[in-house]
Parts: structure tokens; sequence; C-alpha cells
């Protein structure tokens, strides 16, 4: 029997998973609607013979399943001085796969989660250990106990979500990227000069550039430092090819992919350069319109730096292969995995377990960050000039 609830719970599990990202949809299934008023007709419907699947009982003030409201879930006593509390807006794959389960590994106290899904905010509540549950993201912006927000949401809401958490004080982390537009970028650098002047001094923005925090690439940008000369970077990116109906492809929810994942490895490139980006240019391989594209950087010190973003490549082939000329040596990343150094005295390889792309210590980063003080992860300076460039390389132009 002990076997049986096991599976029963994990089943259970499973499909309250399905129904927080939206993979499964219960809303065929409801072929009446009545108010709770009404609940005589409703129980006539089920007991008569009118075909019915499923009956769906309203109380007043519950419009839909995006009623907004907060259910607290339990008292959690308050953490000690200088340790994080953070709200999560936005609680979908990657943010419930990936980014929730580091903010916890971390020890960060998970203040409120906020979806538009009364369901899927309930389940990773539950699941993660918020204390409390809304669809309502304004209570996650301006709950006095929340010191930093996480903003998971789809690309084009990160803009209006991060002045928001900006204007109210919060320390914020998003998931790349920062923003759809130059102009949502300019007025983001606006109000972040503006709090520069207060007493307290602006919160910290961090966008989740997590790549620069693997620690294969730490240890790259450990090796490459007091290397003489420019520097080659060749970032290949076996993307894959998503369905063209899929929202990341959609220029107004997602951007297309260059600028929602591409940014990723131009600000990697612009770690390990440690340079800034001067001039760019893009060469498309199927159109203007296509998701694979080879992205060519030229940074300040003579550096040039490329990005192979295709979607047209083999399974077989690693995703991720980063490699670095320099000094008359040669540094190799396969997959975030295994390091290789070529001609490099003293160092030959290193190899990690598990692949580790940087998720957990671009948290941990940012956590220190907000408990310690000092300087950003990321300097403000770079997510500007990375997201700026982004934008011109996905054809981002000024309104």
């Amino acid at each position: 029997m002990g076997f049986v609830r096991w599976t029963a719970q994990r089943n259970f599990e499973a499909v309250l998973d399905m129904l927080a990202d939206g993979r499964l949809d219960v809303r065929p299934l409801i072929s009446h609607r009545f108010p709770i008023a009404d609940a005589e007709k409703a129980y006539a419907v089920v007991l008569g013979s009118e075909p019915s699947l499923g009956v769906l009982l309203e109380y007043p003030g519950a419009e839909s399943d995006r009623a907004q409201r907060t259910v607290v879930l339990r008292s959690v006593p308050v953490a000690r001085s200088g340790s994080a509390v953070v709200s999560v807006i936005g609680a979908g794959e990657y943010a419930t796969r990936v980014l929730v389960p580091a903010f916890k590994a971390a020890g960060a106290r998970l203040r409120i989660v906020a979806t538009q899904s009364v369901t899927s905010s309930l389940h990773a509540a539950r699941k993660f250990g918020f204390e409390a549950a809304t669809t309502d993201p304004e209570e996650a912006l301006h709950d006095p106990e929340t010191t930093a927000v996480v903003i998971a949401t789809r690309h084009d809401s990160h803009a209006p979500y991060v002045l928001a958490a900006l204007r109210a004080g919060k320390h914020v982390f998003v998931e790349k990227p920062l923003c759809l537009t130059h102009e949502e970028l300019d007025e983001i650098e606006r109000l972040y000069a503006s709090l520069l002047t207060g007493p307290a001094g602006p919160p910290l923005l961090m966008v989740g550039f997590n790549r620069r925090f693997a620690p294969l690439v730490q240890k790259m940008k450990a090796l490459l430092e007091g290397v003489p000369g420019p520097r080659a970077l060749v970032m290949t990116v076996n993307a894959g090819a998503v369905p063209a109906g899929h929202w990341t492809r959609d220029p107004e929810i997602g951007g297309w992919r260059i600028l929602g994942e591409a940014c990723h490895f131009v600000d990697l490139l612009r770690y390990l350069a440690g340079a800034r980006i001067e001039r760019w240019s893009r060469f498309d391989l199927e159109g203007p319109s296509s998701d694979a594209a080879s992205l060519q950087l030229v940074f300040a010190d003579g550096s040039v730096g490329t990005v192979h973003y295709f979607t047209n490549g083999s399974r077989a082939f690693p995703k991720e292969r980063l490699e670095v000329f320099a000094g008359g040596r040669v540094l190799q990343i396969d997959n975030f995995r295994r390091l290789r150094g070529y001609g490099w005295p003293g160092f030959s390889r290193m190899r990690l377990w598990r692949q580790d792309k940087g998720q957990r210590g671009c948290v941990r980063a940012f956590l220190t960050a907000v408990e310690r003080g000092g300087p950003p992860p990321i300097p403000v300076e770079e997510l500007f000039e990375v997201s700026r460039v982004a934008l011109e390389l996905a054809g981002r132009g000024r309104a």
C-alpha cells in the first residue's frame, strides 16, 4: 500500500506540475458554469438528463482563474538581519525547474510567488515553501518584507516589472533579456541614474546572465588573466529549432531568439574579453527573420568575438562550445562540462561530474550582494551595454 500511495502522490504532483506550467488545459472539460447563487440549477444539470462533462460553480469576485487575491500558506519567523527576502513573479518551466530551486538552495527566504493562475501560484508556493501565493504582482512588488524581486515572466513584461520594482525600492533579478526595445532600455537607464542620488543609492539590478558564473568559465577567466595581446573568442551554439508559432519567435512577446537567448553569449564574450564592445554586425543564415545567425563583435582592446547561433545542426553535436585563442594558447569548453587547455603551461584539462551553466553561482552572487552590499556581480554599465548591443543585433531599431 505504501508504494501505491507513493505512486499516487507522484502522479498527483505531476498533474499539478502540468496545470502550473500550462501543459494541461482543463478548460475544454468545463461544459457549464453557474454563479453560486444558481447552485440549484447546477445540481439539476448534474442529476438531470442534459449532457454535461464538468460543471463549475463561480463565487462572487472570482471572475476566473486570474482573480487577484493572495493566499497566505504559512507563517515563518523573520530571517536574521541582512538576509534576503525574495518574492518571485512568474512560475513557468524555467523558474520552477532551475531558478526558484537555486534561490531556495542558496538560503533565501521565499516570501511571495505571483503568477497569472491561482493553480500555478498555489502549487509553486507549496512545492518550494513560499509564505504566500498571489495572482497580483503588485503584492510582490510592494510587500514591505520583500527586499528582492525575481522576474521570471515572458520577455515583453520584463521592462515594466523592472521599472516597477526599482521604483518600489526593491533589488531586482530579472531573467534575460532585460527589455525588448531601445525605448524601454532608455527608461530603465534614466530611472537607475535618478536613483544614484538617493540617500541609500540605487537597488541592485541584475540580469540572469549565468554563463559568466559557470565554474569552467571562472577557471578560464583566471587562466586568461595576464595573457598579453588581443583575444579571439568563438562561441558555437547548436540551439536547435523551435516551432514557428512558439512565443519566443513572436517579436512583440519574445523578441526573437537572437535577443531572447543569444544575448547570453554576447554577455559571456564581453566578460571574457574584459573590454567594451565597440562594433558589431550580424550575418543571417536564412534571412533577417531567421533564428540562425553569426554575430560578430569587436572590442575596444582589439579582441574579436563570434557567436555562431545555429538552429540547423544535429543533436549529436554539443549544444554549446566556447573557444578562446590568446597568446599562442587555446582554451576550449565543451557543453560546460569539460575545459581543455592547449599549449597552456601547467594546465591541460578540468572536468565536472555534471553540466554547470552557472545558474546557482549567478543566484548566489546576487544574494551575497543583496545581503552584504559592495559592488554588483555584473556592473550595471555592462548590463546596459550588452542589452543595447543585443537589441541592435536582433534588429530592434528605435520606433
